[in-house]
């Protein structure tokens, strides 16, 4: 069996699919993107391509070792996302060519069910309340909300108090036995995030999502040892080298993108390295139903697997959401009584992609960038 095709797909909201073909009629989907650059990571797979038609698929780690260290330059967000997306697609071949899911062959499965979380919005506490609600009565017993919209250096008592008056009412709604994580998204300086870590430490949110930016790697352990809230990050680190010093600094949980940080065959490997530190994992999420299968598999085949995001109907997937791209969208149901998703049992990733829905999207494509925000007097805010 040889690789004779590498194929990829623009669709709405902001995602990129690709499909690898083979000689031997087996095809796989993957999810290589990064969320404003789908159109550079669409390059970088041509580029790859080079490498990869013409050879056997079922190779995935020769493949993983050439596309990531066969170039001088190396890293990256474009580069490690191009490389995600044909890794899933090579695994997702080999379920397929054993007739096996995934997770059979990273070891096999470790549980039977995977907890799941949704992001929530609402700029004012009656929204934010309405939205948890929503979740709810979906069947979700934890949910993710945004700390805040634009933050200066420092803030003032007033919109302190509202970031804790935000978070309280979600808090109210998803009761003690639900869970609330909060996502600082960057948006902090280090200063700031310890202040409004403290202020919510009553709340008891779940975790803390990247209260500091990738690039203040290093000043992680100070931020863990002044709260008793967990820590997670790891969104926008690429490799098991970004995540080391991380996991050394007392974080609770990674949360690697599995489009974004190497795909199956990495974030398998950050999974049991961030065992080794005591740290669960928490894969990354807010993209298509490739991408969640991937997760999915990996989850399924990690131990310390704590909790899944999904972006089920979130507020990005404008004009298209994750069943859009499927032919049977129930693969991705879940308990409603206590917010768990099955076991995925089918071959591969697990998944039926809706070929011609995706080429009908594509026909349109996206050109989807993130906001730019400015402060009041002008200057550029972290989004």
């Amino acid at each position: 069996m040889k690789i004779t095709a590498l194929t990829t797909y623009l669709v709405a909201p902001r995602w990129l699919f690709l499909k690898i073909e083979t000689s031997d009629g087996v095809t796989g989907w993957g999810e290589p993107v990064v969320e404003g650059r789908a159109h550079t990571v669409a390059a970088a797979v041509d580029e790859l391509s080079d490498h990869l038609v013409g050879k056997d698929p079922l190779r995935i780690e020769d493949h993983w070792q050439v596309m990531t260290k066969g170039g001088f330059y190396r890293g990256g967000p474009v580069l490690s996302s191009a490389v995600s997306g044909i890794d899933q697609a090579l695994w997702d071949i080999k379920g397929k060519f054993h007739g096996v899911p995934v997770h059979d062959l990273l070891g096999g499965a470790v549980r039977d069910r995977m907890r799941m979380y949704s992001w929530i919005g609402g700029d004012d506490p009656g929204e934010a309340a309405e939205h948890a609600r929503e979740r709810l009565e979906q069947g979700y017993r934890a949910v993710k909300m945004n700390v805040g919209g634009r933050l200066k250096h420092l803030e003032t008592a007033r919109e302190i108090d509202a970031v804790v008056e935000r978070v309280a009412s979600v808090r109210e709604v998803m009761g003690p036995d639900g869970d609330v994580a909060v996502d600082f998204h960057g948006r902090t300086s280090p200063a700031l995030a310890k202040q409004l870590a403290r202020a919510l430490e009553p709340l008891r949110p779940m975790f803390s999502e990247e209260p500091l930016l990738p690039e203040l790697t290093a000043q992680y352990a100070e931020f863990t040892a002044a709260t008793s809230i967990p820590v997670a990050t790891g969104e926008r680190l690429y490799s098991r080298w970004d995540f080391d010093p991380v996991l050394r600094s007392g974080i609770a949980l990674a949360q690697p993108d599995l489009s974004h940080a190497g795909g199956i065959s990495e974030v398998r490997r950050i999974a049991a390295q961030a065992e080794v530190h005591g740290v669960g994992l928490a894969p990354h999420c807010p993209l298509g139903p490739i991408a969640l299968a991937a997760c999915l598999q990996v989850d399924f085949a990690s131990p310390n697997a704590f909790i899944q995001e999904t972006s089920l109907g979130i507020h990005y997937n404008v004009g298209s959401d994750l069943g859009d791209y499927l032919v049977d969208l129930s693969v991705f149901a879940f308990d409603t009584t206590d917010g768990h998703m099955a076991r995925l049992t089918a071959p591969g990733l697990g998944i039926e992609v809706d070929e011609r829905a995706v080429a009908q999207a594509a026909a349109t494509g996206h050109r989807w960038h993130n906001p730019v925000w400015r402060h009041t007097d002008g200057s550029f805010a972290e989004w």
